[in-house]
């Protein structure tokens, strides 16, 4: 049986975008996962160039609304964002609640090759977080 995980940040635009591209990719078909923003927005070209650099596909995706996953049953939310977290919304039934605080590649500042540098730290602290989190769900 598949577990249900949503993750949840702000804009649905980076974060929570390769979030959802790393655990499909890595968990194959033990989740259903889906993310989703407080206030969406859409996916950024940058999330979508440094997932493409480490070969996980998330052009497809579309940001979408938290409001479309209420009165879901879920097993996990995910916040990614600080002010997710502050803000996020209940959801029925028992499920684990986990916060992972990261930055907003999304506001870096600079010349394209400085933002993508920071949008690849993200990246890489969220596929970390990915590992960490199938690895304490293979009990």
């Amino acid at each position: 049986m598949k577990k249900w995980l949503l993750f949840l940040c702000t804009g649905n635009s980076a974060r929570s975008q390769m979030a959802e591209g790393f655990l499909r990719h890595l968990a194959g078909d033990k989740f259903e996962v889906f993310s989703a923003g407080i206030k969406p927005t859409q996916v950024n070209p940058l999330a979508i160039k440094v997932m493409a650099e480490a070969g996980i596909d998330i052009s497809k995706h579309k940001s979408k609304s938290a409001m479309e996953f209420i009165g879901q049953k879920c097993d996990y939310v995910i916040t990614v964002c600080d002010n997710a977290k502050q803000t996020c919304p209940v959801f029925p039934g028992k499920y684990e609640k986990i916060h992972w605080s990261l930055e907003d590649p999304a506001e870096a500042k600079g010349t394209e090759e400085e933002k993508l540098a920071v949008f690849r730290n993200i990246r890489d602290k969220i596929k970390e977080n990915i590992i960490a989190f199938l690895k304490s769900n293979e009990k």
